[in-house]
């Protein structure tokens, strides 16, 4: 028990440092916008892409069922990665894309804190065993105060002023993010609906990778495992929420 301890603080330590590394590249290639952000948005979709097919070459023979899955993936992250692009091509693409990534990874962090707290039935544990209903409860505490806390600084000049893409550009970000969608209460329980629909595509990949037989999609992130491992809810809530505020802002 002596040693796992300290094997358990480097594991830490590694995830710590692997997600920082990630998160900076991101981040860059989100403020950078243009060819940067198209370029990053379709090196990891590729990347996703690549792990779903191993994890079908797993799942089934050759066969029609083992192509119809490697196809559908395709289809799966493609929407993905277009919505990311179209949302970056908004009025206030920044702030959407900033919302949505980090909804996803304050539902991460609620579930990751309140299931190792509170514990409790699982939800599905032939699926995941791991993951329990105070998890999800978490995971939705943590989105909305998230969104919440975002929309709530909106009303802030300075932190408006981040997600202009120009001085000339007739949008004010707070009327045309906040005013459409009601108060950051409202954003607050949207918060929670995309923390409900992300943990759905978490369990969806660990359904793969059960009937796959692998524990992780790939290694090719330390201390975290494949780049599907690290998006598989962030892929359904741009299906679904990408696509809900693409068509609210055609719409409006």
């Amino acid at each position: 028990m002596a040693g796992a301890e300290p094997s358990r603080t480097s594991d830490l330590l590694t995830r710590t440092v692997s997600a920082l590394v990630m998160l900076a590249v991101a981040g860059f290639a989100l403020w950078a916008g243009g060819l940067a952000w198209m370029v990053f948005v379709l090196v990891v979709g590729i990347g996703v892409w690549f792990e779903w097919s191993a994890l079908c070459l797993l799942m089934y023979p050759p066969g029609g069922k083992r192509t119809a899955w490697r196809y559908g993936g395709a289809v799966y992250c493609g929407i993905a990665c277009a919505v990311l692009l179209a949302l970056r091509d908004l009025p206030m693409g920044m702030f959407w894309v900033l919302m949505i990534v980090g909804a996803v990874i304050g539902t991460d962090i609620g579930a990751y804190f309140a299931g190792r707290a509170i514990g409790g039935p699982k939800i599905a544990p032939s699926i995941s065993p791991s993951k329990t209903w105070a998890g999800l409860l978490g995971g939705m505490i943590g989105a909305g105060l998230i969104v919440a806390l975002l929309v709530s600084r909106m009303a802030d000049p300075g932190f408006n002023s981040l997600f202009a893409e120009s001085p000339q550009s007739p949008h004010d970000t707070y009327q045309v993010v906040v005013t459409p969608m009601g108060s950051p209460v409202g954003f607050a329980l949207a918060g929670a609906l995309i923390a409900i629909i992300a943990q759905a595509g978490d369990f969806f990949e660990s359904w793969m990778k059960r009937k796959a037989g692998v524990k992780d999609s790939g290694k090719l992130l330390p201390g975290h495992g494949g780049l599907f491992d690290r998006v598989d809810g962030l892929l359904l809530v741009l299906v679904v929420i990408g696509n809900v505020i693409l068509i609210g802002e055609l719409l409006g």
